[in-house]
């Protein structure tokens, strides 16, 4: 009995190894390079212009709001913050439909020139934002679709697409076809095993492509300084890039401004970061 227990004591082993207290030492260090400048813009937004200057670095010891009224009365990001929303939601909305759609119909039909619609797919991963703006300007004007929402929610879904499209593909690939006859036996037809069986099935990756393309859609600046030229128009972060051309000393109102933009993206992430990794790996596992 002693021997066994001895055997194993020596084959047990330690809780934390010293990879792991490394790689946790590295990770922590992280995460806090990455914490820290948001935490100090934080810190500053509730100082006034003076105390910037002398006193970035300390907690503020006598705190304002003056900097956070003054972006919501100066500047008007109320405006700026429903465009956000609207821009946001509506790539999100038909990212899911379209690519739900279209990976529908890649994983469940199997027809001539499949497989190299599915290489496509793929290969428009590769495709920069950069490459396609000047002719995606060129067509919108023709369209008179600049300076408008509609204008920029067209090409910014077009460009998530692609990644939706990758993640669903993989998730439904992995949806086992004997509930589908099972539906056709019971007399659904294909619209109603998408909409009913499929999709239902899917929403965890659906979950995740809606909160990357509206995470994406939130922050894209470079599609936003092409298409938004009229302020009326301007979204979060059009009008911070303005405001760092206009009031670029005010530093109080600046970190404030900062903090408004961050805020709602950080919201967004920790409440779905459970979706979005559960979307992602159940795609990995069963694809």
């Amino acid at each position: 009995m002693g021997i066994h227990e001895s055997t194993i004591q020596k084959t047990r082993k330690p809780k934390f190894s010293v990879l792991q207290l490394l790689t946790h030492g590295i990770l922590v260090l992280w995460a806090i390079t990455n914490v820290f400048p948001f935490a100090w813009v934080v810190m500053n937004s509730f100082r006034t212009r003076q105390y910037i200057l002398t006193e970035s670095f300390r907690f503020p010891t006598n705190p304002t709001l003056e900097n956070y009224f003054n972006a919501f009365i100066k500047i008007d990001i109320w405006r700026a913050y429903a465009n956000s929303f609207v821009v946001s939601t509506s790539v999100a909305a038909l990212t899911v439909l379209l690519a739900g759609l279209a990976a529908f119909g890649l994983t469940r039909y199997i027809f001539r020139g499949h497989s190299i619609l599915i290489s496509v797919v793929y290969g428009c991963l590769m495709i920069s934002v950069y490459s396609t703006i000047i002719p995606v300007f060129s067509l919108l004007l023709k369209l008179n679709l600049i300076n408008t929402l509609v204008g920029l929610i067209l090409p910014v879904t077009a460009g998530s697409l692609a990644f939706a499209m990758v993640v669903l593909i993989a998730y439904m690939w992995g949806i086992p076809r004997d509930l589908e006859e099972a539906a056709f036996i019971d007399g659904c037809n294909v619209f109603q095993i998408c909409f009913k069986i499929i999709f239902p099935l899917s929403r965890s990756a659906f979950a995740t492509v809606a909160i990357f393309s509206f995470l994406w859609s939130y922050n894209d600046l470079f599609t936003q300084l092409f298409i938004l030229r009229q302020k009326q128009t301007w979204t979060i972060n059009r009008l911070l890039n303005e405001i760092s051309s206009m009031y670029g000393t005010d530093y109080g109102l600046m970190a404030a401004s900062i903090t408004l933009v961050v805020i709602p993206v950080l919201i967004v992430y920790i409440f779905m970061q459970k979706h979005i990794i559960k979307g992602l790996t159940a795609g990995a596992i069963k694809g």
